[in-house]
Order: C-alpha cells, then structure tokens, then sequence
C-alpha cells in the first residue's frame, strides 16, 4: 500500500529546503522500497537549488543514502526486505553496454537522474496530486523512498550507515577521481583545487596511488587542516602559492595531474589547474559549475604545446558494483579515512542549517540522520 513520507523538496530555484508529507507509492518491477536511516549533505543538491545543474522541479532532495530494505517489487533479485543497503546515486544494473564494458558510472539505467521519473514514464513521490521526482531517481532526503533495485548495493551490518551513505556518491566519486580518472601512480606530483567532501577524497585516492607530492589548493584553513588529515603532503590557500610551490619542488617540471573539486567550477580554477601542469600533464574535471558560464576556455595551444590532457569525471570513474565494497574494504583496513569525512550530524528538519554550514566552510561532509 501507498504511505506517508516526510521529505525535504525544493519548489523552485533560489528557495530553501521545505518540509513537507507526501506520498509514496509501492515499488514496481525491479524497485525497492528503502527507509533511510542516513543521508550526506553533498554540493550537488545545493546546485540544483541554485539552478547550477537543471533538474525538474520541484524534486525531493538527496543523492547519498543507506537505509534498510522495507518492501520489493516484482522481479527484484539483487536484495530482500529487511536486506542492508547503501544507495548509489548511479544506477549499475551490469548488463547494458556501459556496464558490461567496465563502465557502470554510466549505466544506461540512469537515463531520468535529473527528473527523478522512472523508465517508464512515472513518478513514485506525490504532493497533493502532484508528480515529485526524487534527486538522481533515489530522493534521501525522504525517509522512506522508491529507487531502482539496480541502485542498491548490499551493505554488511559492520558498517555504520552514516558512513555507508557518503560511499554511494562523495567517496568513490574523489577517490576515482584521482585513482581512475586522473590515473595517478607513484612518485608523482598532483595538485587538488577544493578540499571539501569530494576534494578530501581525491587527496586519499591520490596518496593511496602512490604520489609523492599532494598539493591541496582551498582559501579555507580549515579544509587545509583536515586535508593533511587525508594525506595532503603541502596546502595553499591559492593558486599561485601552489604554483610557485610546484614549480619550485619540481624544478620547473610542473605537476604531472591537476584535478578541479572546486565546490563550484570557475574558468580560473581550470586555467590555474592547466598553468600547474608540466608535459604530458592531465587535468581532471569532477566539479560542476554554474550553468550559464563557460568554465573550460583556453587556447588550444595550452593543450598542444606540453601534449596537456584535460578530461571529465563522472562518478570518478568508479564501478559502483566493484568499487563500494572495495572503498569499504579500505576503511576497514584503515587505508581509507571515512569517519573523519564527518564534521557534524542533522536532523532532516536542519538540512538548511547543513548547507549554510557547507557553504561557510564549516564542514567536510554534514550528514544528516533520520529518525527511526
């Protein structure tokens, strides 16, 4: 049967999360009903409040979550009710081209993410007779929602789901960004603009790979801080202290990657991003900027004349299905750092309050905690 859900949504650009009841229908065919017991607050929802990244409006919030399997649809083989599960916000169903080609971050069961709608053609959320379409198709956000059962990971019972949830967005999407994407190995020299909840990640991922100099570049002393935390070997609170430092350390060879996790993208930070880089060097582009603004601008002998790769990151180019459980495996072992990704907990009724924290700096990653 149809319940009753509280959600924080968004009605249109420029206004803040409101609290509202809706109502959720019963999974269909391959979907599955979760109750969220933990949800990351990440800059994407507040770029689509911004109207940085268009979506269809108005849409329950949230990406990142890790709930409890309540109910299933017809056909649904991956998990049962009762069933642990992280959410990623990239659906992996593991047969269609992408996936079956190593490349699950672009699953073709993904196709509605910025609708929220399902594939065929509806909508589980309803406000007074209203379609609501959940952020990415999942909407953590709600305390209870309907996502594919494609998007669910199964989750073991010694991970807390506090941690689980950043896993299905932030994590792999910063680690790969380095480990993947950018391809970083041993020895090298990366320099990472952003050290927020996905920056913070790129600087694991690229210490993990091996390198011998991670540079952070972030105007906020206390994101520097917690980026040595992470394994950033020197911090800068601009770009060119971390450029005269790069050219200096590297005896003008310049960095061999630059990857931009700005929490909004600017044509300076890339052009700062491809000035950093020596021959042969690659820029890797994972943050997203404001929709009208033309962030990647430069003339192309910038690229020819030291051979430069400049590339874009979507979901670090992780394999959902492969890399959540390794990046869980690490943080058991202790090669990853997650509990430290988190500076402070929420109730949904704060989710305002969590993202004017994010914005002034005061947070890596806020999460917020439903009630049970």
């Amino acid at each position: 049967m149809p319940i009753t859900t509280r959600a924080a949504i968004t009605r249109k650009v420029n206004t803040p999360w409101e609290l509202v009841e809706l109502q959720l229908d019963e999974p269909k065919a391959h979907e599955v009903r979760v109750k969220f017991a933990a949800s990351g607050l990440c800059h994407s929802d507040d770029h689509i409040t911004r109207g940085d990244a268009p979506v269809r409006l108005p849409v329950v919030g949230g990406h990142e979550g890790a709930g409890i399997v309540e109910s299933v649809g017809p056909h649904v083989r991956r998990v049962k009710p009762g069933d642990r599960v992280v959410c990623s916000y990239i659906p992996a169903c593991g047969a269609c081209r992408p996936c079956s080609t190593g490349h699950q971050n672009m699953c073709e069961k993904g196709l509605n993410a910025s609708t929220g709608m399902f594939l065929d053609g509806t909508f589980r959320f309803h406000l007074d007779g209203e379609d609501l379409g959940g952020f990415c198709t999942l909407g953590t956000f709600s305390q209870y929602a309907v996502v594919s059962e494609w998007a669910c990971l199964p989750l073991a019972g010694d991970i807390p789901f506090e941690i689980a949830a950043l896993v299905g967005c932030g994590v792999p999407t910063g680690w790969g960004s380095a480990v993947y994407a950018a391809g970083v190995r041993a020895g090298q020299t990366v320099v990472i603009y952003g050290a927020g909840g996905v920056g913070s990640n790129a600087v694991q991922g690229a210490r993990y790979a091996g390198a011998k100099n991670v540079v952070v570049v972030d105007p906020v002393e206390f994101k520097r801080d917690m980026a040595k935390v992470f394994g950033a070997t020197h911090t800068f609170a601009t770009a060119q202290e971390a450029h005269d430092f790069v050219v200096e350390t590297t005896w003008g060879q310049l960095a061999d990657h630059a990857i931009c996790t700005p929490g909004v993208l600017t044509e300076d930070v890339v052009n700062s991003a491809i000035a950093v880089t020596g021959k042969t060097g690659k820029v890797t582009v994972t943050a997203v900027g404001k929709i009208d603004e033309r962030a990647i601008h430069f003339p192309g002998g910038m690229l020819i004349g030291y051979q430069r790769q400049i590339r874009g990151a979507l979901f670090g180019a992780c394999n959902p299905l492969y890399d959540v459980p390794r990046l869980l495996g690490l943080y058991r072992s202790g090669d990853v750092k997650l509990d430290e990704l988190i500076t402070r907990r929420y109730r949904l009724e704060e989710v305002n309050q969590g993202y004017e924290d994010m914005l002034g700096g005061k947070n890596i990653r806020g999460v917020i905690v439903h009630e049970n």
